[in-house]
């Protein structure tokens, strides 16, 4: 499930700014981006929002008298470029203050954690399901095709397709990368860009932004990068 966000900010660069961070992040999806705090009010009165970055300092209404108007805020992650706010802004049980301009790995920080991407996918009996076998299941030109989870070296997205690169070859599958990705294992495999998930075992260098297997090379998205070196150094 994405994170649903709302950018709340006059600034029209500075909503630039995080709808570009957000871009790069497959888990977040902007929903919207609002001038005024007014806007918002409308807008979270007619849409589900889970993530709210808000600015402070706005006319009209400012981000904290918005934020005091509010019942049931999602979470909250104030902006600004004044830090004398910080403390205030905390009273109000917000996920996070950045302080503009604001550094992508500080963006990442505080977004990383927001409970959604820590919640565990449910089964209909309401536990975690977990990937217990060996083996995955893709249909390939509507033939369904077993697959051992070790001959898998990495997954490609292609547009509505995924090519699952095997050591046997290339099979073209239907279908979005997240639904193959929640059937293999995190441990096992890694996702490093928007586009690729790769079997960890099967890398065998990183290079700055790439990451090297037997006979390809991949790029590293920057929002992957440090997760896969905290993984590697533990590997």
């Amino acid at each position: 499930m994405n994170v649903r966000c709302l950018i709340v900010d006059d600034e029209p660069l500075a909503r630039r700014v995080i709808e570009k961070y957000l871009s790069d992040l497959p888990a977040f999806e902007l929903t919207g981006a609002c001038a005024s705090a007014v806007e918002a009010a409308a807008f979270l009165h007619q849409h589900d929002v889970d993530l709210m970055f808000l600015d402070i300092q706005m006319p009209q209404l400012t981000g904290l008298d918005f934020l005091k108007t509010l019942s049931r805020p999602p979470k909250v992650i104030l902006t600004t470029a004044y830090s004398e706010y910080a403390l205030e802004g905390y009273e109000y049980d917000v996920m996070d203050y950045l302080l503009k301009p604001i550094p992508f790995p500080r963006f990442l920080k505080a977004v990383n954690k927001h409970p959604l991407l820590h919640a565990q996918p449910q089964t209909q009996g309401g536990q975690a399901e977990a990937p217990t076998s060996p083996y995955i299941m893709i249909e390939v030109d509507r033939r369904t095709h077993r697959i051992h989870r070790d001959d898998i070296d990495y997954l490609e997205g292609y547009g509505n397709f995924i090519k699952v690169w095997t050591k046997k070859g290339m099979l073209l599958t239907a279908g979005p990368m997240k639904a193959l990705e929640s059937r293999l294992p995190a441990p096992l495999f890694l996702r490093i860009h928007k586009s690729y998930i790769v079997r960890v075992d099967a890398i065998q260098q990183v290079n700055g932004h790439t990451v090297r297997l037997k006979n390809k090379a991949l790029p590293v998205g920057r929002a992957y990068k440090l997760h896969l070196e905290n993984l590697l150094n533990h590997h």
